[in-house]
């Protein structure tokens, strides 16, 4: 008899916990697949400390193959469950498709950022959901604090050192209290202009700071915010974001470039296709976790509205905690419907809850006993050492050197902004150029195109310039390279640029490295002695530099052209295949020839001789013959001559 297989879908906290309690209680008796778009389950309660470069990514991230070595890890996302067919149909990160039976499903996919109608908020605003929306704010608060000490302009200085932050919950209020202390430290070394200094902003409709906790808690975080100088507004949020500032709902205009939307989270929009009962975009279970009617279903974490036992006719907040508990009974339930073991129903009582506000400060209620100061951020950090699944001593080692060196605030630009789009459906992975798109999932926000290129934006995927929470704009000192400039856009007819006009089949311009065949040259063959096989495309008919200049860059006084580390974005018109990287027309493949165009070319001018031979000072043309060296008529060998 083959084994019985379970699906969890998700590594959160709650899915994290389901898949090791499962692999410890079934005993290699049954079949457990992980479902996942990352291989790591990231702790989220630490995040804002990466944001604000205390602790590296990878301290958070806890590999999910070394700690749960008896569990299948599948790398996709899930887009489609077929409960009468018993399949999970999803797709991986590099497009492939594929699909997961199942004997029992465990749905605990988590949550993703909330939205709310307001106009802007979806272009110009960036969440904190995931460790790349976590990089990309810590290289942007980076940025516009060494661009504010560099601008001439006072208007300009202060509007790229105000950060907004929107939302005063769990997670808005620690962003706040670590980017202030995090900027507070750059101007350190950064002089501002005189009586200018970073500002944040902690905007939320609430009456008080992290209303859903203990209200000393929130008295005591208000404090360490105002003290650190963090401008805090309640009853205020954001009635319009534009591409240089927000208007509030006050009506006061700020001028900012970062707006960091922490409002809130909503369950991921993967359970609202299985047409079950919902409770608030939640898959309402019993207090076992199991779907009513459903005996081979469950469901944890936040997308599951689970009866709150201790309250009757509530149901348990979506917080980390709740999550991580989840997942042990869900397990527990799991293998009991398999004949492992009893079932067991959610009960759980508040232990208390932590917030860490950077350096000795923190508030807390451990067992409902109020802290502040040095205790209770002893208190927080142990916390978090005894709740994370691994890489303790890694943190306490951050922990303890970021105690008694200074930060090293350094911007490495590895996560652009359109890669972190607000509206996503995985916060938790970057979109990338030629990501493949999956239906009904990114649609992306307003002015945003499929692929997560804003809408007027420039080839390879460039934010517009100004908006908040964009790159900077164009020429300024960090921001976005010039045209034609080393490392900046690619112009049109580089490799990775927009093709050439004029040119059948969108041909690279002459000149440029794996550019079109030299004219003149038999079989289309690239004109020799350049660096790399470049193309010529300045010879005469004798094979004669026109002018007495050679076909290099270097040599004509043109500027060698770049394109982004990155690597090309795909085509404009291309196939459209996910996952493949299209094919210019007229260019050969790594390692061979480029062969000429078939066909009469579209360029303007007079057709060329097909095939004259080579001048007689020139070896026979070939791929294995060295040529001889061109001359320059002043003189000079070229760059290059042996």
């Amino acid at each position: 008899m083959s084994r019985p297989r379970i699906v969890i879908v998700g590594a959160g906290f709650a899915g994290y916990r389901t898949a090791r309690t499962l692999s410890r209680l079934t005993r290699h008796q049954a079949d457990i697949t992980l479902l996942n778009p990352t291989d790591y389950f990231l702790y989220l309660p630490l995040l804002p400390q990466v944001a604000a470069g205390i602790l590296e990514p990878r301290r958070v991230s806890v590999s999910l193959s070394g700690t749960l070595p008896h569990v299948r890890l599948v790398l996709g996302e899930a887009d489609g469950i077929d409960l009468d067919g018993h399949t999970v149909h999803y797709t991986g990160p590099e497009g492939e498709e594929g699909t997961l039976p199942f004997d029992r499903l465990v749905l605990a996919a988590g949550s993703v950022n909330k939205l709310l109608p307001i106009p802007g908020v979806a272009e110009h605003a960036h969440g904190f959901r995931g460790l790349p929306e976590a990089l990309y704010l810590r290289d942007h608060v980076t940025r516009q604090v060494e661009l504010a000490a560099a601008a001439d302009d006072r208007a300009e200085c202060a509007a790229r050192c105000t950060f907004v932050v929107v939302g005063a919950g769990y997670t808005g209020t620690e962003v706040a209290a670590h980017g202030a202390m995090y900027t507070d430290a750059q101007v350190r070394k950064h002089p501002m202009r005189t009586g200018m200094r970073p500002r944040w902003m902690l905007l939320d409709v609430a009456p008080r700071v992290m209303p859903e906790m203990d209200e000393r808690l929130s008295r005591t975080a208000e404090r360490v915010l105002r003290q650190r100088g963090v401008d805090v507004r309640m009853g205020t949020s954001v009635k319009e974001a534009t591409h240089d500032g927000v208007v509030l709902t006050d009506g006061t205009t700020v001028d900012t470039r970062t707006l960091v939307w922490c409002v809130g989270v909503r369950p991921d929009p993967l359970v609202e296709s299985l047409g079950l009962p919902m409770e608030r975009g939640r898959l309402l279970v019993d207090p076992h976790l199991q779907v009513p009617g459903r005996p081979e279903l469950f469901a944890c974490g936040d997308v599951a509205a689970v009866p709150d036992l201790n309250q009757p006719g509530q149901y348990t907040p979506m917080t980390a905690q709740h999550a991580w508990r989840h997942g042990k009974v869900c397990a527990q339930n799991v293998a009991a419907s398999l004949g492992i073991g009893e079932r067991r129903a959610y009960r759980h009582r508040e232990m208390g809850f932590v917030v860490d506000l950077g350096g000795a400060k923190a508030a807390a209620n451990p067992l409902g006993l109020p802290m502040s100061g040095p205790a209770a951020g002893a208190v927080t950090r142990g916390y978090h050492l005894a709740a994370m699944p691994g890489n303790r001593v890694r943190v306490a080692a951050d922990w303890l050197l970021d105690a008694v060196l200074p930060r090293q605030a350094v911007q490495l630009g590895l996560v652009r902004s359109w890669s972190v789009p607000l509206e996503s459906s995985s916060p938790e992975v970057a979109r990338v150029p030629g990501s493949p798109k999956r239906p009904g999932k990114d649609a992306g926000p307003a002015g945003q195109r499929p692929d997560g290129e804003e809408a007027g934006t420039q080839p390879g995927g460039e934010p517009a310039k100004g908006r908040p929470g964009d790159e900077p704009a164009r020429n300024h000192p960090g921001g976005e390279p010039a045209r034609n400039h080393p490392g900046g856009e690619p112009a049109k007819g580089q490799p990775g640029g927009g093709p050439a006009k004029g040119r059948p089949g969108g041909e690279p311009a002459k000149e440029q490295p794996g550019g079109e065949p030299a004219k003149n040259q038999p079989g289309g063959e690239p004109a020799k002695n350049q660096p790399g096989g470049e193309p010529a495309g300045s010879r005469s008919h004798g094979g004669r530099p026109k002018g007495g200049q050679s076909g290099s860059p270097r040599a004509s006084g043109k500027p060698r052209r770049a394109v982004e580390a990155a690597g090309p974005p795909p085509a404009r018109g291309g196939s459209g295949k996910p996952g493949r990287a299209p094919r210019a027309s007229g260019a050969g493949s790594a390692g061979k020839r480029p062969t000429a165009p078939s066909g009469p070319s579209r360029s303007a001018g007079p057709p060329t001789d097909p095939g004259p031979q080579p001048p007689a000072n020139q070896p026979p043309s070939g791929p294995d013959i060295a040529p001889g060296p061109v001359r320059r008529t002043d003189g000079r060998a070229v760059e290059g001559d042996s």
